[in-house]
């Protein structure tokens, strides 16, 4: 499928600079009610004989795999939120057919209160109404939720499956220069970097053919000589291009495995992520290399306080938790990344679980997609000239919209 667009309320922009890395500050991971869901049509929340339960509907996230596959056939995520938290109490999942309601999974409560579910969200193109029943356990009572129900969630306003042999025409090269000032003197954005083929996007870590010479890079540790290195790094924000603001963005990505560079899939603000910016930079997943001491899966935002640049977010704790098994990993397989964005609060998934949520800086303007991968000079030293290339592969990217008044 190649891309397409319905735009609500989306507009053109210019093709913004790569996005500013300095930080002053680092703000806690834990600025929300993990526990709570965040606001959209799709939650319904119930409260009786002293239990809570949630029941949050959320589109096609789910779609752990080793090879390609059509967003079409991923799964959305359906998810209980309960209280009292009895870890292991059964949860059982229905769909509404007619007047009756049919079992259609059954999950465990985990320490976080939650039991996650995968599950259709259309039939015949038609949207699905779902429910959860927490099974009675020790001095709790059976309790059910009210339902929710798919409609928001049908059809993506935006979907890019990569096909074809060419990048398609919404998509524009970032960062092309070499910038002392984003960390990157010895690497920048290149087309060369940047291929298309078999239904996936490969983004690409390669070496300066154009360059004889060698570039200083130097981190707090120490300082050396590299190859010159060019980087896939792609982004919506050109007059061909697409923003939106609110709603759900996901990638299927499968990512690089040394490290010595990062993948990333974020978002950005129309008019840049600048001082009295309502918007900010949105870092949705970046990764730093299979054997990272601290997991190398990370979740940002970048905001501004007054004149100095805040990073608010933190590395993903236990992050093989989100693996499927012993043999999954994060550059063995495709994996879902994304974020809900509302007005209230910004959250991170992968593949349909959450691993973040935040309410303290939350984006009120119209941001696009990015995808790269981005060897900065600080990380460029863990990385042999011999060991190039290194890649990310990206099956596909939608965004399902929730516009607001």
């Amino acid at each position: 499928m190649s891309a397409r667009r319905v735009l609500a309320g989306s507009v053109a922009a210019l093709l913004l600079p790569a996005s500013l890395l300095l930080t002053t500050e680092i703000g806690s991971a834990k600025d929300a009610d993990a526990s709570a869901p965040a606001a959209a049509t799709s939650s319904v929340f119930t409260k009786k004989a002293g239990q809570k339960i949630s029941l949050e509907v959320l589109p096609q996230i789910v779609q752990q795999g080793k090879r390609p596959a059509s967003a079409n056939s991923a799964k959305g995520s359906v998810i209980a939120t309960l209280k009292p938290v009895k870890v292991g109490r059964k949860v059982t999942l229905e769909v509404q057919q007619g007047t009756k309601w049919k079992k259609a999974g059954t999950a465990r409560q985990e320490k976080s209160g939650k039991a996650y579910f995968r599950a259709k969200v259309s039939k015949g193109g038609q949207p699905l109404t779902y429910r959860v029943t927490a099974a009675k356990l020790g001095g709790l009572k059976t309790v059910s939720s009210k339902s929710a129900d798919t409609s928001q969630w049908v059809t993506p306003t935006f979907s890019d499956e990569f096909s074809g042999s060419t990048l398609n025409p919404v998509w524009s090269m970032r960062g092309q220069d070499y910038e002392a000032q984003s960390k990157r003197l010895c690497s920048k954005g290149s087309p060369e970097a940047v291929k298309v083929g078999g239904g996936t996007l490969r983004l690409s870590v390669i070496k300066d053919k154009s360059r004889s010479d060698k570039c200083t890079a130097s981190s707090r540790k120490k300082k050396e000589k590299i190859s010159y290195r060019l980087n896939g790094h792609i982004g919506t924000g050109d007059s061909n291009g697409f923003s939106f603001r609110y709603g759900v963005a996901a990638a299927r990505i499968k990512m690089q495995k040394s490290r010595g560079q990062h993948a990333s899939f974020w978002l950005q603000p129309i008019g840049e992520n600048q001082p009295g910016s309502a918007g900010h930079e949105i870092d949705v997943i970046e990764y730093f290399g299979d054997k990272h001491p601290q997991g190398g899966l990370t979740s940002f935002i970048h905001w501004y306080k007054g004149q100095r640049l805040i990073k608010t977010g933190s590395w993903i704790k236990n992050s093989e938790s989100f693996l499927k098994n012993k043999k999954d990993g994060w550059s063995k397989n495709y994996h879902v990344f994304s974020v809900q964005w509302t007005p209230k609060a910004i959250s991170m998934y992968i593949d349909g679980k959450e691993t973040w949520r935040t309410s303290a800086r939350v984006s009120k303007a119209q941001q696009y997609l990015i995808l790269s991968m981005l060897a900065s000079d600080y990380e460029a030293l863990e990385m042999k000239d011999s060991k190039l290339p290194q890649s990310m592969d990206v099956d596909w990217v939608r965004v399902w919209e929730t516009p607001q008044p």
